[in-house]
């Protein structure tokens, strides 16, 4: 295990970018998510209207994102971004907050749900779910601690066979089912919230969410300043194409209110009409292709800003050795080792929803960069390089990112104030953590 200065292989061309943009944006919600969102709307109009809409906002994020990560194409992603923008206190609190909270999260989530499906396909008892899970994260960690074209490659298949599934449920339901997609309405079944047009966005908002570990691999992709903006452009434009056309061959093939009635059965229902008993197993194994192409995109890029901060020396200096390969090893390992901890002992539904409103409280800040970048070139009498990305419809789309990310702080307050409360407390955390290095340091 070498611990020198090296620096990391840049080796990532833009598909295994657009790939992991895609891989890690994909996985369950789209999948589990359709009730939820169409009974919030109140019905199958609002409910198309609401998942566009939030591939809209997420869309200018990922472009106000993209020109700020051409002009900073390092690793570390948000991190060095906030960090360069800020300062070193607010970028270390979003690093630490991406680090003790954001990633071990999401990757406990997402393994978690990953482990409860394999166990249901297989038959397995359900209190093993937490051994598949450890096992998962082992194979999924020792396969990205080598050469990283290796996780891309599994990436870039694994993208592949996710979009198998998403294609069958988009043409059934366009072509062969028999209920009206447009104009229905959702009768009163659950929720109190049926009819909230706002909470059905924020709900596919959610599910959006992933995009921005991208920028975490900027060290690494060929070409950054031109790459990251397509890999995250051309990724958002084929999940927003996915996402609406699932929910409309799915509003095609079953009535509304079968919908939220059957909530997370509702792909087998639509799968089962189209191929029977095997085609509900074939969708089962490509939602867990699906899945592990999720986690394993995480995996490639959260331990990425791990070794950034490593490096830097505001984490303990073990977390910045590379190895042989030149992977971020001892990253990776503690990354996740902190994501089994929390599949064994914590809800990982509840630290996920957590751990999305604490990311979107640097996004917002993330997209307003774009505006202090700005503002500076004038100042300092300097244009920007030509060679670099520039988001389109300047400021209109910033302005939509970051009405998007406070329309999401701002409905989680309200509709979480505890949790709210309790994510402030552990990005707080980090405050005596970030001092006891500056006194380390000098």
């Amino acid at each position: 295990m070498e611990t020198g200065k090296h620096e990391l292989r840049r080796s990532m061309g833009v598909w295994t970018g657009i790939s992991v943009v895609i891989g890690t944006v994909i996985g369950s919600g789209i999948f589990f998510k359709q009730g939820q969102v169409l009974e919030t709307a109140g019905g199958t109009n609002a409910g198309l209207a609401a998942w566009l809409i939030g591939g809209l906002i997420t869309l200018a994020g990922g472009l106000t994102v993209s020109e700020v990560g051409s002009r900073i194409p390092e690793t570390g992603g948000i991190y060095v971004y906030m960090k360069k923008l800020y300062g070193e206190f607010v970028g270390f609190l979003t690093g630490w907050t991406q680090v003790a909270i954001y990633a071990p999260a999401i990757i406990a989530s997402v393994t978690a749900y990953f482990s409860q499906l394999f166990a249901d396909f297989f038959g397995i008892p359900m209190q093993w779910v937490p051994v598949i899970g450890i096992i998962t994260l082992i194979l999924i960690t020792t396969m990205n601690s080598f050469d990283n074209r290796i996780a891309s490659a599994f990436q870039v298949t694994t993208t592949s066979i996710k979009l198998i599934p998403i294609a069958a449920l988009i043409i059934f339901g366009m072509f062969f089912g028999k209920a009206d997609a447009l104009g229905q309405t959702v009768a009163h079944v659950t929720s109190t919230a049926s009819g909230n047009f706002g909470l059905a966005i924020l709900a596919t908002l959610f599910a959006y969410d992933g995009w921005a570990t991208l920028a975490n691999l900027g060290g690494e992709l060929k070409n950054p300043s031109k790459n990251l903006p397509r890999a995250i452009i051309f990724g958002l434009l084929i999940v927003i194409l996915a996402y609406v056309g699932v929910t409309y061959g799915i509003y095609q093939a079953v009535p509304a209110n079968q919908i939220v009635a059957l909530d997370s059965q509702v792909p087998y229902t639509v799968a089962k009409q189209a191929f029977g008993q095997v085609g509900g197993k074939l969708l089962a194994i490509g939602i867990l292709v699906s899945m592990a192409g999720t986690l394993n995109g995480k995996m490639l890029a959260f331990p990425r800003m791990v070794y950034a901060m490593a490096d830097e020396g505001v984490l303990p200096r073990f977390l910045k050795r590379i190895n042989k390969a030149k992977e971020p090893i001892a990253a990776l390992w503690t990354t996740a080792g902190l994501a089994m901890i929390l599949i064994v002992i914590s809800g990982a539904d509840w630290l996920s929803d957590m751990a999305v409103f604490v990311i979107w409280l640097f996004y917002a800040a993330t997209f307003c960069g774009v505006f202090i970048l700005r503002v500076q070139d004038r100042k300092n009498g300097v244009e920007q390089d030509a060679t670099l990305f520039k988001v389109p419809l300047y400021p209109l789309v910033p302005i939509i990112a970051i009405g998007g990310a406070l329309f999401v702080l701002i409905n989680t307050l309200i509709a979480s104030f505890s949790m709210v409360l309790i994510s402030f407390v552990f990005v707080a955390i980090g405050i005596p953590v970030y001092y006891y290095y500056q006194v380390k340091n000098k």
